[in-house]
């Protein structure tokens, strides 16, 4: 018998489930000539507060499944609160898709839709502060976002992918990510398929007889209806990113849950893959419990419901949705473990979900962030070498990129995929171990963790970033910032020496070689200088052209830049050995 509690969600989930059938009972047959062309995916929005004057406060949405095909009815209620007076029309993003009726309060509410936006006329009575329900009945075919297709074994299977501006072809919204909000799904879905999604699960596959207590409507009234349908709902209560809002629905294997507990708090971890695939991803989420345990132990509490680990097929090599990460379907069905993406992913629970960015340009807070605490992981389980191998690894996919010439924190780039590139990810990891190795492990942690608590289930931009850390360390760092994040490039440097024996010292000059375009770096660095004895001096590099000196004994047999790789450079071969002629 269910609790109470699972009753009163019950009725609630029956509540939506209701209006989504009537819904799909009342719409004509469909087809695709009635769902207008998509817009382009991935474009920039313009400079400036995105659909100001409103804030998406919950999103609930119904999507009834195909046992065929790729046809989707679906009913979505937002609730969207006015930040501006006299905000009179609420624009929506939705591409491709034929809209049916649109409500506000339950009335009937004027509308537009063209160019991927669904503008909806707010009510004269709306008032600064107040909140609306909007609910939009929809259906089609979505041309992205929604991806239902066979997976690599040939199974029909059907992903939400949303990243980074997708949520909107296949269901309304205010697609970015300074708007986040909680989420509901009711999925009606084949009786073979299981859905997983963010946040709790409310209704498991509930058959038509396992809801005979409830209303009649909620049953589906499609053509496959009854017991080859089954219906799930899921619920966060955690406001999350549009482009984090996910269910997977599938045939998928499974067992039973980890508990995870860590400040003091427990979660289940789960995971899901096709049946042929369970063994490679059992594999790869081996020590997801300990993943999940390090980063609420160095950064702060697990934010979330659950955290579940599910094989997709999907565009992407792996997607930090939030509570319901998915991974790419090809290297797990070669039998590849991909634990290392599974750090990666999980770190971004904390830096791109709970943490989200402002805008675009500061995606580097997500990637080099996942990036980075991913090689931080490594250190803490498998030592300072699997660590330094990890970076070392980031180092020469960055170094060998096309990227070299754009600053990380790039506003003139308008296509949004391209963001995802080596600047994001490893020369922002670099950034981070940058800074950590510069202002020190206390101070550093210290920082990441103010910087967390400040911005949790929020945004944040790289100037809040930077605020925390100038705290942290006691000292400015807009130099830094400005020249390894607005501006392109990195150091290459030329090293010569020469043995000045009257004074007992070495003379050594380092020349910064990088284009003339890249800037002239600031470079606090370690020099080493073998010989008899061995010796390190801290300096720090400020001109094209600069020399030092340093007093030693005997002859130095070899002069090291930067001997323990604190510094995303290159050296000239052999410059660092070899004495001046």
């Amino acid at each position: 018998m269910p609790s109470a509690v699972t009753r009163r969600r019950w009725v609630a989930a029956a509540a939506c489930v209701v209006a989504c059938v009537s819904i799909f009972a009342q719409q004509p047959p469909a087809s695709q000539d009635d769902e207008p062309p998509p817009i382009k995916r991935a474009v920039a929005p313009p400079p400036g507060a995105y659909a100001p004057g409103f804030d998406a406060l919950h999103y609930d949405i119904a999507v009834e499944l195909p046992a065929t095909g790729t046809l989707i009815r679906a009913l979505t209620t937002i609730r969207v609160g006015i930040r501006a007076p006299r905000a009179s029309t609420l624009p929506l993003d939705l591409t491709g898709l034929a809209v049916d009726r649109v409500r506000v309060d339950g009335a009937p509410a004027p509308f537009t839709y063209d160019a991927g936006k669904l503008r909806v006329a707010v009510p004269s009575r709306a008032r600064l502060g107040d909140t609306i329900d909007v609910e939009v009945a929809y259906h089609g075919h979505p041309d992205d976002g929604l991806i239902i297709q066979q997976n690599i074994h040939g199974d029909r299977t059907a992903f939400a992918d949303n990243w980074p501006d997708r949520a909107r072809f296949w269901f309304p919204s205010i697609d970015h990510p300074s708007d986040k909000a909680t989420v509901a799904f009711t999925i009606s879905a084949p009786a073979e398929w299981t859905v997983v999604a963010n946040g709790s699960l409310l209704t498991s596959g509930a058959t038509t007889n396992e809801l005979s207590s409830l209303p009649p409507e909620i049953v589906p009234t499609s053509s496959d209806a009854g017991t080859s349908r089954r219906v799930w709902r899921w619920r966060t209560d955690r406001p999350i990113p549009t482009y984090t809002m996910v269910f997977g629905a599938a045939r998928f294997a499974t067992a039973p849950p980890v508990k995870s507990c860590a400040g003091g708090r427990c979660v289940d971890v789960t995971w899901w893959a096709f049946p042929a695939d369970a063994a490679a991803l059992e594999r790869s989420v081996r020590r997801a419990d300990a993943m999940l345990q390090y980063f609420a132990q160095v950064v702060g509490p697990f934010e979330y419901e659950k955290l579940a680990h599910v094989e997709s097929s999907t565009i992407f090599g792996g997607m930090e949705n939030t509570s319901a990460i998915f991974y790419p379907e090809k290297p797990l069905a070669e039998g590849t473990s991909r634990e290392g993406i599974v750090a990666h992913e999980t770190a971004h629970q904390w830096f791109g979900d709970s943490v989200t960015i402002r805008d675009w340009a500061d995606v580097w807070l997500s990637e080099g962030f996942a990036t980075y605490f991913e090689a931080l992981f490594y250190e803490h389980v498998d030592g300072d070498g699997a660590f330094k191998s990890n970076m070392a690894a980031n180092r020469e996919r960055y170094l060998k990129s096309r990227a070299l010439t754009q600053p990380v924190v790039d506003a003139t780039q308008r296509d949004l995929l391209a963001l995802l590139n080596r600047n994001t990810y490893e020369k922002g990891a670099w950034v981070l171990h940058m800074m950590r190795r510069m202002i020190g492990d206390e101070a550093f942690f210290r920082g990441i963790r103010s910087y967390y608590r400040r911005h949790r289930l929020g945004y944040a931009t790289t100037a809040d970033f930077r605020a925390a850390m100038e705290t942290a360390a006691g000292t400015r760092l807009d130099w830094f910032f400005q020249q390894w994040l607005y501006e392109p490039g990195y150091p290459k440097l030329r090293v010569r020496w020469t043995r000045d024996s009257r004074r007992g010292e070495v003379v050594i000059t380092i020349v910064q070689t990088q284009s003339p375009s890249w800037p002239t770096f600031r470079l606090p660095l370690t020099i080493e200088i073998a010989g008899a004895m061995t010796k390190r001096q801290r300096v720090e590099l400020t001109a094209r052209m600069q020399t030092f000196r340093v007093r030693t004994s005997g002859e130095p047999t070899r002069i090291t830049v930067d001997p323990d790789e604190e510094i995303l450079k290159e050296v000239e071969p052999d410059s660092s050995t070899v004495p001046s002629p």
